[in-house]
């Protein structure tokens, strides 16, 4: 079965989804540039050629660029194949599936949530080995008293800190300096 690969730009630079058949089967947050890109793309998916995308990747698509661009947008919907992928791995993509944009979970309530309390580290080498980033949310999920954790993507941490702000999520319980005000004072 033929894979279909396209680059597509977004606010933070240029993206790429991998399809087969109906199932988006990889996606690729930015490289340094776009050779680097390809040539990511070119080890990870080998047999995939570069196309135009169908309608399901367009839909991808754009629900990826709004988010990016700051638009509050449930990818969670979309057709990702997890056919091959351990069971471990899977319940973690479905936890972090339903963080929704502006909202972070940590790698512990993700254990406790898949009922693993005590594998924060093993969810952070699942999330790690995430292929779908921005459709699986890694970058929702944070370490222990709100530092970032790592992030796998290029530009790591930095990438998933924008990715984050571009979502207004609050990466610690320590309250922003508005956020410390009563409603009413903020109102004014």
């Amino acid at each position: 079965m033929s894979q279909g690969f396209c680059l597509f730009d977004t606010a933070i630079g240029a993206c790429a989804l991998v399809w087969r058949a109906e199932h988006l089967i990889g996606a690729q947050l930015p490289e340094q540039d776009e050779a680097r890109a390809r040539q990511r793309l070119a080890r990870r998916y080998p047999e995939a050629v570069e196309g135009a995308p169908p309608p399901f990747v367009q839909e991808a698509i754009d629900g990826i660029v709004a988010l990016l661009a700051g638009e509050q947008r449930d990818l969670s919907g979309l057709p990702i194949e997890m056919d091959g992928l351990s069971v471990f791995n899977r319940k973690v993509y479905e936890v972090a599936l339903g963080i929704p944009p502006g909202e972070t979970l940590t790698y512990g309530e993700v254990a406790a949530r898949i009922g693993e309390p005590g594998a924060a580290r093993a969810v952070g080498v699942a999330l790690g080995a995430n292929p779908f980033p921005i459709i699986v949310p890694c970058h929702r999920v944070l370490a222990a008293n709100g530092k970032t954790g790592g992030f796998s993507a290029d530009g790591g941490v930095e990438t998933k800190l924008r990715m984050l702000t571009i979502e207004k999520a609050r990466t610690s319980d320590v309250p922003s300096l508005f956020g410390s005000l009563p409603l009413e004072a903020r109102r004014r």
